[in-house]
């Protein structure tokens, strides 16, 4: 069945990018829906590969003509899905992967909830800010403003990854690859009506372990490392207190 829209959320510095690139390397059939956004190229950044950089007054020229599946604004700049990107790849039968926040889920999966979606976690803290703070040192600006409100912007998004149908904690890069590539194979056979046999057990106990019934435990260390209670409430912590250098 071609024209599964899969749904991936993260924190920025989650490794999502590099779990995604991984997945469609394996996995065939896939197509990723590039965003358009209002935000400045970084670094090596190029148009069209990235994202589509255009300016503040075409985004809102497309949304107002009702393009967008989803759009949100994010620190100021506008981040958003054109619809286009699912019509293409359903003609094309293939499937899709978008790559967007909690609130752009929210939004798809209103209109679309058949959507698969995935939301994946950094395993604390610490980790986040190493490599949100690297990336940052790769592209040679290093403000510790952003990085801060980075940080505790995770955490809001982390207290909404029960939303999810699957939720991966990307501490093991192969372990997560490997969970993300069980997740597609499994939704694709459950989704054109066929059964789980013998040559794909495997990959059904995989992503069943991933369904968020299945990983409240394993999650539950993490939503205290990042000030999450019990019923979602949060505790703020100054991550940059506690620095690395």
């Amino acid at each position: 069945m071609a024209g599964i829209l899969f749904i991936i959320s993260a924190p920025s510095g989650s490794g999502k990018s590099t779990l995604v690139n991984a997945l469609r390397s394996q996995v065939g059939g896939l197509d990723f829906s590039i965003s358009w956004t209002t935000r400045k190229p970084r670094g090596s950044e190029e148009d069209g590969r990235e994202y589509h950089f255009t300016s503040r007054e075409t985004f809102e020229s497309m949304r107002d003509a009702g393009e967008f599946l989803e759009y949100a604004e994010v620190f100021g700049n506008y981040y958003g899905t054109a619809r286009r990107s699912l019509d293409e790849a359903r003609a094309a039968g293939r499937d899709l992967l978008l790559d967007i926040d909690v609130q752009g889920a929210r939004q798809v999966v209103a209109r679309l909830p058949q959507a698969v979606t995935i939301f994946i976690a950094p395993p604390n803290p610490k980790v986040l800010r190493t490599r949100l703070r690297n990336r940052s040192r790769a592209e040679g600006n290093v403000d510790e403003q952003i990085l801060f409100r980075r940080l505790n912007e995770a955490s809001k998004e982390i207290e909404n990854c029960h939303e999810y149908r699957y939720i991966l904690v990307n501490d093991v890069l192969e372990r997560a690859v490997a969970q993300l590539e069980a997740i597609v194979v499994v939704e694709r056979i459950l989704q054109s009506g066929g059964v789980i046999d013998l040559e794909h057990r495997r990959d059904f106990e995989i992503a069943e372990s991933c369904l968020e019934r299945n990983v409240r435990e394993r999650l539950q260390p993490v939503l205290e490392a990042f000030g999450i209670g019990p019923h979602g409430s949060e505790q703020r912590y100054l991550f940059l207190e506690d620095t690395d250098e």
